[in-house]
């Protein structure tokens, strides 16, 4: 894995792995259900990803969609590619609600709605955090 996948803590955040993608928990929840869309490659660039990448992309998109619709019932989905600290293709995915989603009794405001979402007001969770929501995200991912 590649050092931006490790920098947002695989393997405890894995949701879910493909050939050319891997979902992992965003440890700092902007909104519940918050997830980074990483490529597995060392590309730094969207446009180097191999022809293979692009066509996954369609199926790991839809499983995201899936799951999260179920999970969390979100309104809009973002897709923010930043890659600006952390360099590998990468895409923050962020469901946008309005109002406050609960899980395990901990409030997850949607603190930007209906605007940009508000990345620096996340919920930051532990590691007992991560492994239970991580865990509660994959009985929803779609069986491929």
């Amino acid at each position: 894995m590649n050092d931006t996948i490790r920098r947002f803590g695989y393997p405890a955040t894995l949701v879910a792995e493909y050939d050319h993608w891997i979902v992992l928990l965003r440890p700092a929840q902007p909104t519940l259900g918050s997830l980074v869309l990483a490529a597995k490659s060392d590309a730094t660039a969207f446009a180097d990803l191999e022809p293979a990448a692009y066509a996954e992309l369609a199926n790991v998109s839809r499983d995201i969609e899936t799951a999260l619709r179920a999970a969390v019932d979100h309104t809009k989905l973002n897709y923010l590619m930043l890659m600006m600290v952390d360099p590998h293709v990468h895409s923050h995915v962020i469901p946008r609600y309005e109002g406050t989603r609960s899980f395990e009794d901990r409030a997850f405001p949607d603190a930007g709605w209906p605007k940009l979402p508000a990345l620096g007001e996340a919920v930051e969770l532990d590691a007992a955090g991560i492994a239970a929501v991580s865990a509660w995200l994959k009985g929803f991912w779609p069986a491929r």
